[in-house]
């Protein structure tokens, strides 16, 4: 009996045993089934990227790229607009076997090429979008858009290209490219097959310009035909084009300024004293900045990087010069303000004082300042300068040379603007540390640097900054950075660009005197620039012959104009073209009686600036 109850005990545990395991073992089925239960309705309900990764086969992602903001001179008129293009894509994946003959001819391309770059696209991806071709043109994706139902695994993706109605200014607002992959590195917001501004405005502006990118859902089937969007458009993002710029440029002036410059070496920067708004900005040689676009970019850019004549470069902020006898406004003006110097104050070109640097022009002495501004004497400036370095604690040659130097920083030389200018040089001033490496300290003085004096030496100006020292001088005595951009916005919610005034060291009183002897180098007897003033428009300026060690004198002019009340500033540099009054005053002279009277009356003087070839004069 005892043992027959303790069998009974053991099977009575060992069932209970069993029936505990298998509880445990159906709670953790149940427990493993209710987190797949779980975690399919997170992925089915909440969250759709599982379910749109799974449609990915059936499932296209177009970006929508947005058209670039417009830009419009300062008169409303419009100077790039965006042209349709169409980009042909392909994901490698899905290619079938395809006429690749067929679409060669469609596209104007050897088949050769099509496989190379078939090839490149499934190095970079079998299952992400390349671009094949990029750029096709709105006819030839007429002709492509009706067989494109053959070719799986392509698709056609629309973007815009800009487009120049007049082909100017094609430096200032320079021209868009493909990102290189050190720009996608950079910014997030670029992919590779994607456009940003390169050169000029387009490059300066960019955040502005280029806008916000969208994103389209296509349904896609078997054949490579668009179905409709997913879900309706549910998840489409939409693009929003880029903001419009109106630019200072004034188109009218800016295209007869290029035509005056036509087979010359140089450039014309023009300025509107008041506001600082750059009217034009003119380098020569130029090119068209229509070459710049589409699939024939880069040939053309290759053609334009081998020229001799260097026509990428945009002499007007990056070409640097000695000043000439433009430069002697500034030693006068300074000389005025340190009290070295006086109206009256009267130098010969005869005599100890004036054989360091001769006088080359022919006329009576000794002069006073007027008169030697208006004859351009090199002698008188000489001795103007010396007094300037001499006249600080006994003749202190550094600190009379530091007090040049900081008049002269002050007039916007030796530095750049910062402005909406991009690649604009600095130019140079020296500063008396240089002298003191080369000669030694206490072992140089005014003798040593006199071609200083001149505007010669060690002296290098942009044409910008020698525009802007024309146009201080129109202020008497104050300016507003040289800028490019006068408004931006879309609609009616332009916004103007505000730019800070800007005091010189020089007192108002000493600028009067420099513009009674600029008009008289315009409208004096002995006027260096005699022979080109208007009837009805008195104007001021100064004429320059830059001696250059590598060949022929650049003719350099500034001027303003009118003298009371001016509406524009100017320099003119042409290279290699001998004395100022030769071929930059003329020049000057028209573009102003163009730009305030709207025509040319002195048409002997207009038609041989706009024939004249100094590039190859045999022609």
């Amino acid at each position: 009996m005892l043992l027959w109850n303790m069998i009974s005990y053991f099977c009575c545990m060992k069932s209970q045993v069993y029936a505990f395991r298998k509880n445990v073992i159906l709670y953790i089925i149940f427990g493993i089934g209710l987190v797949y239960i779980i975690q399919l309705f997170v992925l089915q309900i909440p969250d759709n990227a599982y379910k749109f990764s799974a449609e990915n086969n059936v499932l296209r992602y177009i970006t929508q790229y947005p058209g670039r903001g417009l830009i419009y001179d300062r008169n409303g008129t419009l100077l790039v607009y965006n042209e349709a293009v169409y980009d042909l894509l392909v994901i490698p994946k899905q290619v079938q076997s395809f006429d690749t003959l067929e679409l060669c001819r469609i596209l104007k391309i050897d088949p050769k090429d099509i496989i190379a770059r078939l090839q490149k696209a499934r190095r970079y991806s079998l299952y992400k979008p390349s671009v094949l071709i990029a750029q096709v043109s709105k006819e030839d994706f007429a002709y492509l858009e009706e067989k494109l139902f053959k070719y799986s695994g392509f698709y056609v993706q629309a973007r815009t290209l800009r487009k120049y109605p007049i082909p100017i200014a094609a430096h200032t607002l320079g021209y868009v490219g493909e990102v290189t992959k050190g720009e996608t590195e950079r910014f997030s917001y670029y992919k590779s097959g994607d456009y940003i501004g390169k050169s000029g405005i387009e490059k300066f502006y960019e955040d502005s310009l280029r806008g916000r990118k969208g994103i389209k859902l296509k349904i896609v089937d078997v054949f490579n035909r668009e179905k409709g969007s997913f879900r309706d458009g549910k998840f489409d993002t939409i693009a929003a084009m880029g903001t419009n710029l109106t630019v200072t440029i004034d188109a009218t002036i800016q295209a007869y300024g290029e035509a005056l410059m036509q087979n010359k070496k140089g450039s014309i920067v023009a300025i509107e004293p008041a506001t600082g708004q750059i009217l034009a900005l003119v380098t020569s040689p130029s090119y068209d900045p229509n070459l710049l676009v589409g699939r024939v970019r880069s040939h053309n850019y290759g053609n334009l990087s081998n020229d001799t004549l260097k026509p990428l470069m945009n002499r007007a902020i990056m070409g640097t010069y000695s000043p000439g006898s433009t430069f002697k406004l500034v030693n006068a003006v300074i000389g005025l303000q340190e009290k070295t110097l006086y109206p009256g104050t009267e130098y010969s070109c005869d005599g100890p004082g004036s054989r360091p640097i001769r006088c080359t022009h022919n006329h009576i002495t000794p002069l006073d300042l007027n008169d030697a501004i208006q004859h351009s004497c090199n002698s008188y400036f000489w001795n103007v300068f010396r007094s300037i370095i001499y006249s600080k604690d006994n003749g202190n040659v550094v600190k009379g040379y530091q007090c040049w130097y900081d008049h002269v920083v002050s007039l916007g030389f030796g530095k750049k603007f910062n402005t909406d200018i991009p690649f604009e040089l600095s130019g140079n001033i020296p500063e008396y540390t240089l002298y003191d490496g080369i000669y030694g300290e206490g072992h140089w003085n005014a003798l040593t640097i006199r071609s200083l004096s001149i505007g010669q030496g060690e002296i290098l100006l942009t044409p910008l900054q020698l525009a802007n020292f024309t146009a201080i001088v129109a202020n008497r005595g104050f300016f507003y950075a040289p800028h490019i951009i006068k408004a931006y916005g879309n609609g009616n919610n332009q916004k103007p660009v505000e730019i800070p005034r800007q005091q010189t060291h020089i007192d108002a009183e000493h600028w009067e005197i420099l513009v009674a002897a600029m008009l008289d180098v315009v409208e004096g007897e002995h006027g260096t620039a005699r022979w080109y003033k208007l009837d009805t428009i008195p104007y001021c300026g100064k004429t320059g012959t830059v001696e250059n060690p590598h060949g022929k004198d650049h003719s350099v002019f500034i001027a303003f104009a009118p003298k009371d009340n001016p509406r524009i500033a100017l320099s003119v540099i042409v290279e290699n073209a001998g004395y100022g009054a030769t071929w930059a005053a003329p020049i000057a002279s028209v573009l102003i009686e163009k730009y305030l009277t709207g025509t040319v009356k002195r048409t002997w003087i207009e038609d041989r600036m706009l024939n004249a070839n100094l590039i190859s004069p045999e022609e």
